[in-house]
């Protein structure tokens, strides 16, 4: 038996619980795992809540993250004591995911753990280190030099652009922490953003094209604050587009992209393939500092996911939440 957290809906509605399961109950794969640490991730606190219908069966064990040692395996490029690291793959929606102390799994899906890195210090990374590792690949392949100019960072203070921030500027690029919170400022800047503005420049409606500052832009915040971003780029500037915390919508116009050449790209982790994932894994050992990861992450229980969901969701956390599920 393992202790894990457990998704149930029926007819009165959703519950979350941290219930004890059998290791036969674990679904299909060819690898199972010893979880030492998971996270707790936006989509993880819909999934808890029941804010969005992101869970696709139950009952359903969160968490689309996970690191720890294989126990078992049949899969050809893993054996017993490998250590590992998983992000995304529809883990946690519609296979059991990591906010539990076993997981079975299918091999493809994993990467190994850089020896840089401890599982607390991968799960302090999480999908959000991760898919900022993936943005500045993006900016990097697409020809965004150091030496073009600015590059601003939208949602500075959340989980991908706190690790968006540190990672552009240990390679060198002059980065602007764009942040709703005044007060984070000394925090940004210790990530190593050059200068910070105000989330109110960008989030609200403006011109279709406006005075060019940007090289690049990592956005995660979707909506007014993308579309203002794109405006503001520099002619043949590129933006990485990975997330929605303002919204979905894009209420934009051409402009941007037809007399400035600006590239939108999108930046997807959850089903990156391995090769993107291995370079994104490779870009956090060798640019991110590993006592960083102390001031961007925090660490609670199991059972404390589950009210720190709803707080996620909110706003009211800084940077990481790690979880250590076996406490």
């Amino acid at each position: 038996m393992f202790s894990a957290i457990s998704i149930n809906k029926d007819e009165a509605g959703q519950s979350v619980e941290v219930t004890q399961i059998d290791e036969s109950q674990l679904p299909e794969g060819n690898v199972t795992i010893d979880v030492d640490y998971s996270t707790l991730n936006y989509k993880d606190g819909l999934a808890i809540t029941g804010s969005s219908p992101v869970v696709r069966k139950f009952p359903m064990v969160p968490g689309i993250d996970l690191a720890g040692v294989v126990s078992e395996s049949s899969h050809a490029n893993w054996k017993a004591g490998d250590r590992v690291v998983l992000n995304g793959w529809g883990v946690g929606e519609g296979h059991w995911g990591g906010l539990s102390q076993k997981a079975r799994l299918n091999g493809d899906w994993l990467v190994a753990l850089p020896e840089a890195f401890t599982s607390r210090q991968a799960m302090a990374i999480g999908t959000a280190g991760y898919t900022a590792a993936l943005c500045v690949d993006t900016l990097m392949a697409h020809g965004v030099r150091a030496d073009q100019g600015e590059i601003l960072v939208t949602g500075a203070t959340g989980g991908v652009g706190s690790f968006a921030v540190a990672l552009l500027a240990k390679a060198g690029f002059t980065v602007v922490a764009a942040t709703g919170k005044e007060s984070e400022a000394d925090y940004l800047k210790s990530l190593g953003a050059s200068d910070i503005i105000l989330r109110s420049e960008l989030s609200e409606k403006g011109k279709p094209l406006q005075k060019e500052r940007w090289a690049g832009v990592v956005d995660s915040v979707g909506s007014f604050t993308l579309v203002n971003a794109c405006a503001q780029t520099q002619y043949g500037g590129v933006v990485a587009a990975c997330g929605l915390a303002q919204g979905p919508d894009f209420p934009a116009t051409v402009m941007p992209f037809i007399l400035r050449g600006v590239s939108l790209l999108g930046v997807d982790s959850v089903m990156a393939p391995i090769e993107l994932r291995q370079a994104a894994w490779k870009r956090l050992a060798k640019y991110l500092d590993p006592a960083q990861l102390d001031t961007i992450a925090d660490e609670i229980s199991l059972s404390e996911a589950i009210p720190a969901a709803k707080d996620l969701l909110e706003g009211k956390i800084r940077g990481r939440l790690i979880v250590d599920v076996n406490k």
